[in-house]
């Protein structure tokens, strides 16, 4: 078994959780960056980071980091953390391609005596049941024999400048005794909050995959009280305040739920859970009120139109905001799009706009086409998707002058004062 000392990182996936991995283990140890994207590992050599997650100034102070695109440079490490994204496929089953793509790669790798360690969320038994075989068939080598595992989940929230990598307790845990004690060993040389190890490497992605399933099912509980209190027509955040009086109401508030992670794990759970024969109910059925929240904004919208007398077709949209979240560039399973979607299926021309967004990348990964400047007295309906805080500068005024004489404001994310919007979630 290695030594900390001995221990020569390589961080497999530089995106929202790993590049700011590599940032700090390579404040303080050789580290090699490796990602299958050319453009990314550009970027980043050039010194820059489109995800706004790490700055020039904490890029530029990891003086032992290097970033690569050819997987041979692999070799050199004998501790490789593999964050790479583990998505959904169309029919809402685990993708674990890039996870054992990933695997593929750090096998041909591995030598005697190495760790692996993955960060990406899973369902429980998926480090040792998918990725381990991968990692001995391209290795020839023998797992807890001649290499050790680890799991650590990640906890990175896109665009969240107080909750990050350092000061997030971190979970650790291994394929034995020995390889818990190491990657709690290593991780402790840059979380400062702390870490907590799980007796397995099973407990530790369970305990990931729960931390998201139980946020989207709070969630779904309010979404589905909002649209209950909007046919009974009472105000959603007038009601969460009062019951917020008490001292163990939990603070939740409706809205779109998208993101890598809470909008995705609990399909990883409920995957798990009907492969041993048991089908759930209450994940399955928060996870279907919070995938048609798109539709319900939009129903709304579409019936204050009509009571403006607004013709609905081919009215001009404005969407205020794109990311799944407010002041971040993420785009991953953003829940914007089905806002979007559903106005097209009503023959409405729909406008977006996103300060938070490059273009380019809106219309790569999604097929939608930014504007770049914000006209007045334009739109027929406005709807504020996302709280960015460019949008919260604006305020009210600033946005209703962009719509017409008569438009309907729907404020989606509680940014303006009450009385500020025609419509709230």
């Amino acid at each position: 078994m290695l030594r900390l000392q001995d221990l020569r990182v390589a961080v497999i996936g530089l995106g929202y959780v790993g590049l700011p991995l590599a940032v700090e283990f390579g404040k303080r140890r050789s580290v090699i960056g490796f990602d299958i994207d050319a453009d990314r590992v550009a970027e980043l050599r050039g010194g820059s980071d489109h995800t706004r997650e790490t700055t020039a100034e904490e890029l530029a102070a990891a003086h032992h980091l290097t970033f690569t695109i050819d997987a041979e440079d692999l070799k050199s490490a004998t501790c490789y953390i593999v964050t790479v994204p583990t998505p959904v496929d169309e029919f809402k089953r685990p993708d674990l391609r890039p996870l054992l793509a990933a695997s593929a790669s750090v096998g041909r790798a591995l030598k005697p005596g190495d760790l692996v360690i993955y960060e990406s969320t899973v369902y429980p038994g998926a480090t040792e049941e998918d990725c381990v075989p991968v990692l001995e068939a391209n290795s020839g080598l023998v797992f807890n024999r001649d290499f050790f595992v680890g799991y650590s989940p990640e906890r990175v929230n896109p665009g969240d400048k107080q909750h990050r990598l350092t000061n997030i307790l971190k979970v650790t845990s291994g394929s034995t005794a020995e390889a818990c004690d190491l990657v709690d060993e290593l991780y402790r040389e840059i979380v400062v909050a702390g870490t907590h190890k799980a007796p397995s490497i099973r407990v530790a992605e369970a305990a990931k995959v729960i931390e998201n399933t139980q946020r989207d099912l709070n969630i779904a509980l309010i979404n589905e009280l909002a649209i209950i209190f909007s046919h009974l027509q009472i105000d959603t955040e007038a009601v969460l305040q009062a019951a917020g009086t008490k001292w163990n109401f939990l603070p939740f508030r409706p809205g779109l739920v998208g993101g890598h992670c809470i909008g995705v794990d609990p399909y990883y759970l409920t995957h798990k859970a009907e492969t041993v024969g048991y089908h759930p109910q209450i994940i399955m059925a928060g996870r279907r009120v919070n995938d048609s929240m798109g539709r319900h904004v939009v129903s709304q919208l579409v019936k204050a139109m009509i009571r403006k007398r607004i013709q609905v077709e081919d009215a001009r949209v404005l969407v205020l905001g794109l990311t799944f979240k407010e002041n971040c560039t993420d785009l991953r399973n953003t829940r914007v799009v089905d806002i979007v979607s559903e106005l097209q299926d009503y023959n409405c021309r729909v406008d977006v706009y996103d300060p938070w967004v490059e273009p380019g990348r809106a219309k790569a990964g999604l097929g939608i086409e930014l504007i770049h400047e914000l006209k007045p007295n334009s739109y027929d309906a406005i709807v504020l998707a996302v709280g960015h805080r460019q949008f919260q500068a604006m305020g009210a005024a600033a946005i209703r002058a962009l719509g017409k004489s008569e438009h309907i404001l729907y404020d989606l994310k509680y940014v303006l004062p009450a009385d500020a919007s025609d419509i709230r979630l």
